[in-house]
C-alpha cells in the first residue's frame, strides 16, 4: 500500500492509533503547564511588563529556553482554548515523527551489517508502543514544549550524526539546549563525530547556544539567579536514598545532574556505544532531580528508543518497557513515596550498568557505517561526508 510515492509502514500506522488513543485519554485533563508556555512568549516580545531580555531576571520559574517561547508564538494568534488543543496535536505529531526519524537511522547506521528490516520495524513498534504513553505525557497531558522541543531537536541530531553531517548536528543540540537547559546533558553526541569534523561541529553548538542567551544574561545580571531556582524535594525522589532530605533543591544538585549526564555519555561514546548518550543523560537526570513528575519520562523513554533501535539488535526492546513499567508503572500502583523512589534509583543504576557494561554482540560485516561502504558501494557513506565536510 502506497500514499503518492511512499510506501505505508504498517507499524508507523499502528503507531498512530496507540496514539490517537492515548491522545483521547490525556486530553480530558490536558495542557496543565501550556501557560507557563503562553506567559512566556508574552513576557519576551514585550506584551507583558518585566519580559524582554529581563525575562529570566524578573521571572526565574520560567525555566524555559527561548526557543520554546519563539514556537509558543505561533499558537498565541488563536483564541487560549484552540491554541492549546493546535499545540497538543502538533507536539503530539513530532512524537510520530520522531519515531520514523530513529527507524531510519537505525537502518542507515546498521547498513551492511545483515540488518533484517522487518525485525527492525518490530523492534520500532514495540519500543515505540511503551514511547508513546510517555511521549503524551509530556506533550498534551503537561503540554511542555520545552521538552517536546528539546527532545526533538536531539532526536534530529542524532539522524544528522548518523547520516555523518556533522554541522547539522551541533546545530539541532544547540536548539536542543536552547529549547530546554537540560539537554546539555546531550552534548556528548559531538564525541561520536570523527576528529577532523568534532571541532567545527562544536563550535556550531557552543556559538549558537551563545547567542540564544548571552543577550539575556550580558544586559541583565540577575539572569544568574535563575540557575539558582529551587522546586521542593519531593518524597519519592531517588535523593532521599541518598540522604538527601532539604526541603528544596540542594545547589550542587543541578550541576551534578549535568555532569554525571555528561561524564557517562563520554563513558559510552568511549566504549562504542553512542546510541546510549541520550539515555544515560536522561538517566542521570531523573536519578538526581527533587521532583518526580511523570512528564519526566518521556526523555528516558526517548533514550531508550534509540538504545533500543540503534544500539542493539534484540528483536524485544525490553528495556524500553522495564523503563515504562518501573517508572511509569511505579507512579500508578504503588502508593509508597519510599518504595518509589527505591524503585527509581534501581531503574537508573541497574540500566546505566547494563547499557555501558553489558557485552554486545558485534553486527555481521563490521559496525554499523564503517561496513556501508564495503557492502553496499553505491550507498552514501558517512566518513566521505565528514572528510569532505573537513576539507572546507
Amino acid at each position: 500500500m502506497r500514499i503518492g510515492r511512499n510506501p505505508v509502514r504498517w507499524h508507523i500506522v499502528l503507531l498512530t492509533l496507540w496514539t490517537a488513543v492515548w491522545f483521547v485519554v490525556a486530553e480530558r485533563h490536558s495542557a496543565i503547564s501550556w501557560h507557563y508556555l503562553r506567559t512566556g512568549q508574552q513576557l519576551l516580545f514585550g506584551q507583558a511588563s518585566g519580559g524582554g531580555l529581563a525575562l529570566y531576571a524578573n521571572h526565574p520559574d520560567l525555566q524555559i529556553g527561548p526557543v520554546s517561547f519563539l514556537v509558543a508564538g505561533l499558537f498565541a494568534p488563536f483564541p487560549l482554548d484552540v491554541g492549546e488543543k493546535l499545540a497538543d496535536a502538533f507536539m503530539s505529531g513530532l512524537g510520530l515523527y520522531m519515531l520514523v526519524l530513529i527507524g531510519r537511522a537505525a537502518a542507515d547506521h546498521n547498513r551492511g551489517t545483515g540488518l533484517n528490516h522487518k525485525r527492525l520495524q518490530q523492534r520500532v513498534l514495540i519500543a515505540g508502543a511503551a514511547f508513546i504513553p510517555m511521549w503524551v505525557e509530556v506533550s498534551v497531558r503537561f503540554a511542555h514544549l520545552d521538552d517536546v522541543l528539546a527532545l526533538f531537536f536531539t532526536t534530529l541530531a542524532v539522524r544528522a550524526l548518523v547520516r555523518g553531517q556533522a554541522t547539522a548536528t551541533g546545530v539541532f543540540l544547540a536548539l536542543a539546549i536552547d529549547s530546554k537547559p537540560w539537554a546539555v546533558g546531550f552534548l556528548p553526541l559531538l564525541l561520536a563525530l570523527p576528529r577532523p569534523v568534532r571541532l567545527r561541529s562544536a563550535a556550531w553548538a557552543f556559538g549558537l547556544v551563545a547567542v540564544a542567551w548571552l543577550p539575556f544574561y550580558l544586559t541583565h545580571l540577575d539572569t544568574l539567579q535563575a540557575a539558582r531556582f529551587t522546586i521542593p524535594n519531593q518524597p519519592a525522589s531517588s535523593l532521599r536514598w541518598f540522604g538527601v532530605n532539604d526541603p528544596a533543591t540542594p545547589s550542587w544538585d543541578r550541576p551534578a545532574q549535568m555532569a554525571l549526564g555528561i561524564a557517562l555519555g563520554a563513558v559510552a561514546v568511549r566504549r562504542d556505544r553512542w546510541p546510549a548518550v541520550v539515555f544515560l543523560a536522561a538517566d542521570a537526570r531523573i536519578l538526581l532531580d527533587p521532583s518526580v513528575y511523570t512528564y519526566y519520562n518521556a526523555s528516558v523513554l526517548l533514550g531508550t528508543l534509540i538504545w533500543d533501535s540503534i544500539g542493539q539488535r534484540r528483536l524485544v526492546p525490553w528495556v524500553s518497557w522495564i523503563a515504562l513499567i518501573s517508572l511509569y508503572g511505579s507512579a500508578l500502583v504503588i502508593p509508597s513515596d519510599a518504595t518509589r523512589g527505591l524503585i527509581r534509583m534501581a531503574f537508573c543504576v541497574g540500566a546505566a550498568a547494563y547499557v555501558l557494561f553489558w557485552p554486545q554482540r558485534a553486527p555481521r560485516g563490521g559496525r554499523g557505517r564503517r561496513a556501508r561502504r564495503a557492502d553496499d558501494p553505491g550507498a552514501e557513506d558517512p566518513a566521505q561526508g565528514w572528510a569532505a565536510q573537513a576539507r572546507h
